[in-house]
Formats: structure tokens, C-alpha cells, sequence
């Protein structure tokens, strides 16, 4: 036993002496990860690339666009502002300038120079007030091309572009025609000049062709967009005995909701926008969809092809539209409407052709003539059936 004792002593001595001399242990520490990575050659065109900063399309076109409001208004200036908009949509190489609230022709001069300084090679000048500033500053820099809006002037590089709402008015008429109980219509306009009497025309001979009794009464806020005279000239209209609303001011807004807060139709124009405000007494309206006519002017400019066009554009090309019917609208006023649309697109009903009297009963167009495009920016009478100075 002590014999087994001793050896197993002598063992132990030798397993202590072996670690003594063995070097210190390091503690066991994960290894080292070896980049064993993918090699660092560029990413496939198929993977997600890199975040980088996205590359700017070189300018191929700077346009100018002046508005003689706030281009939120439910009205013009917000259909203006859309169609200018359209541009960069379908050319992304081009850049806009933009100025809203442009209200005198001293204003518009100003800005559409800064315009040009700032490198615009084609300025939209879509306010009346603006057409004057715009051909004179043509004349400055005949490099620039410039489309006004609703106008009349022409130059060697100076154009005028515009829906046919004298046709698109004559079918509200017919709506309104058919509509109202009292056979009166009010119409709230901004001033007495040629489109807004060109326009009461229309609406007026279309509501005469099927309710003889009708009578417009026209009532002016002298300022185009005034929403307290809007709301005033409403109400006085109303008061009158006026069943039925519409106007020719920039923002339809004031007009319908006053129509609709006093239980009267309302007819909307400039933009579709303007029914929100009528849930429950909107007959229908039209309003400006230019976006495709403008593009393709910018197209030209930048192609060199564009030249010195007096357009028109109506419902058939896209250049307006007309707003859905209200609730209250029977299916005989809707069928009636459409059937007059068709009417007029085809040529079978012209909405000024001849003979027209005045409200004097003076012959304006004589039998077998037209009021023709270019002669509407001279109209300085009203129908007969209408009430109220035209200037």
C-alpha cells in the first residue's frame, strides 16, 4: 500500500513539473474573422445599386407662366396653373417659373422681364391685363415666344390660345333653361368686356331655345376676383327672383356656395373643381383642360417649329370639359344636354349664326353669317331676352 502510495506521489510530481514548464495559456478569444467577403468588383446593373444622388435632366426649355390670381381658386387660375403644370409632366426637361398673383399690367410687365433674365424662352401670359405687357415686351425680345391666354393680339412671335366656351355656354343654357322655375337666370360677372358679353350670348340663346320666357339678368362685381362683391352681387340676384346662378369671374367659389347656401341652381365655369362647393343644388359647368394644347406649344418651341397660331379648342380637342351633373338633375335635362352637344359638334345647331338681334332689336348677324372667331373680341351687345349694360 505504501509502496502504491509512493508511486502514485511520484506521478503527480511529474504531471506539475510539465505544466510549470509549459508556456502561459492566452485566453481563447473568438479567431479572427478573415474577410472571406464577396470580391470588391462593382455590383450587376441588376442589383439594388447604391444610394446616389439622382441626375438632373439638362434644362431643354425654361417657361414663364403669370396668373392674375392664386392658383388655388377652384377657378382660372388654378386651371391655368394645371395646364402650365402638364408641361414639366410630359417634357421633365423643362423647368417652369411661375408667379401667381399678378394683378396689374405694370406687375405682369415686371415679372415676365425677370422672367426672361432668368433664362424663359417661352412665357404664358394667362390673365386679360397681362396680353398688353406681353406684346410689348415681344416686340423687346423677339427670341422669346409668348401665348396669351384669351386674347386677341398677334405677332411675329407672339401667339393667343383659348378653349370655344361659347358653344360649351350655350348647352349650360339649355341646362339652365330647363331648370328653373321662375325663368330667370342670374349671371355674375367680373366686367363688361367682349367674352363675358360673348359668353351671357350664348348662355342665353341656348336657354331661349327651349324656354322662350327665359331672361339673363347680368350683374358686374367690377373686379375679378372680389369674393364679398361676389357674394353680394349673388345674393341681389336672387332677390330678384334668379333661380338659377353662374358667373364669369375667376373663382366660381363665392358664387356657388352663396347659390347654394340661398337654396338656388348653380352653374359653375373655368374649373371642374367648382361642384365641391354645391353638394346639393349643381346643375353641372365646364372648365379649361389646356394641359395637352400647352405641351405641345412647348414641344414646338423647343423643336423650332412653333409658329404664330390664333387657337381655339373646344370639347372635341380636349381643351375643356364639363363637370357631372347634380343630384337634382332629371334625366330629360341630362338627355336634352347631350343631345345639344352632339348637336353642336356636328355642326347642326351653331350657336351664333345669324339672324341675331340685340337687346334693342337691332340685326347684329344676319341670316346665313356667323359670328366668327375672331370677330368675338369685338361683341359689344347682348341678345335680346337680356338685362343689363354689355358695356
Amino acid at each position: 500500500m505504501k509502496k502504491s502510495y509512493a508511486i502514485l506521489a511520484i506521478a503527480l510530481c511529474f504531471v506539475f513539473a510539465m505544466t510549470a514548464c509549459a508556456p502561459t495559456a492566452t485566453p481563447t478569444e473568438a479567431p479572427a474573422v478573415t474577410t472571406t467577403e464577396a470580391p470588391t468588383t462593382a455590383a450587376p446593373a441588376t442589383e439594388v445599386p447604391t444610394t446616389a444622388a439622382p441626375t438632373e435632366v439638362a434644362v431643354c426649355l425654361t417657361v414663364g407662366a403669370t396668373y392674375g390670381g392664386p392658383i388655388n381658386d377652384a377657378g382660372y387660375n388654378q386651371a391655368m396653373h394645371e395646364a402650365v403644370a402638364a408641361i414639366k409632366e410630359n417634357i421633365p426637361c423643362v423647368k417652369l417659373i411661375e408667379a401667381e398673383n399678378v394683378y396689374d399690367e405694370a406687375g405682369a410687365k415686371t415679372t415676365i422681364e425677370n422672367m426672361i433674365s432668368e433664362g424663359a424662352g417661352l412665357i404664358f401670359a394667362t390673365a386679360y391685363a397681362h396680353q398688353n405687357p406681353a406684346f410689348e415686351l415681344s416686340q423687346k425680345y423677339p427670341d422669346v415666344i409668348f401665348e396669351h391666354v384669351g386674347g386677341w393680339m398677334m405677332g411675329a412671335n407672339f401667339a393667343n390660345i383659348f378653349g370655344k366656351p361659347p358653344d360649351v355656354w350655350y348647352t349650360m343654357g339649355v341646362a339652365a333653361g330647363m331648370m328653373t322655375k321662375t325663368n330667370k337666370l342670374g349671371f355674375v360677372a367680373a366686367f363688361p368686356q367682349a367674352w363675358t358679353d360673348v359668353f351671357v350670348n350664348a348662355y342665353t340663346l341656348g336657354a331661349q331655345s327651349v324656354n322662350p320666357k327665359v331672361e339673363v339678368i347680368v350683374a358686374y362685381t367690377f373686379a375679378w376676383g372680389d369674393s364679398a362683391k361676389e357674394a353680394d352681387t349673388t345674393n341681389s340676384l336672387i332677390n330678384q327672383d334668379a333661380d338659377v346662378i353662374t358667373m364669369h369671374v375667376d373663382s366660381p367659389q363665392t358664387v356657388v356656395s352663396t347659390a347654394e347656401s340661398r337654396g338656388a341652381y348653380s352653374i359653375g365655369y373655368q374649373n371642374l373643381a367648382a361642384q365641391q362647393f354645391a353638394p346639393k343644388y349643381w346643375i353641372t359647368g365646364s372648365g379649361f383642360t389646356l394641359g395637352g394644347k400647352f405641351t405641345w406649344l412647348a414641344s414646338t418651341v423647343i423643336d423650332k417649329t412653333w409658329k404664330p397660331i390664333f387657337l381655339r379648342c373646344g370639347l372635341a380637342d380636349g381643351c375643356m370639359a364639363v363637370a357631372p351633373f347634380g343630384a337634382e338633375v332629371p334625366q330629360t335635362v341630362k338627355d336634352k344636354f347631350t343631345q345639344v352637344q352632339a348637336d353642336l359638334e356636328s355642326g347642326k345647331i351653331v350657336t351664333f349664326a345669324g339672324p341675331i338681334k340685340d337687346q334693342t332689336g337691332a340685326v347684329k348677324i344676319k341670316e346665313g353669317e356667323v359670328l366668327t372667331d375672331d370677330a368675338m373680341s369685338n361683341v359689344d351687345w347682348f341678345v335680346q331676352g337680356v338685362t343689363g349694360s354689355p358695356k
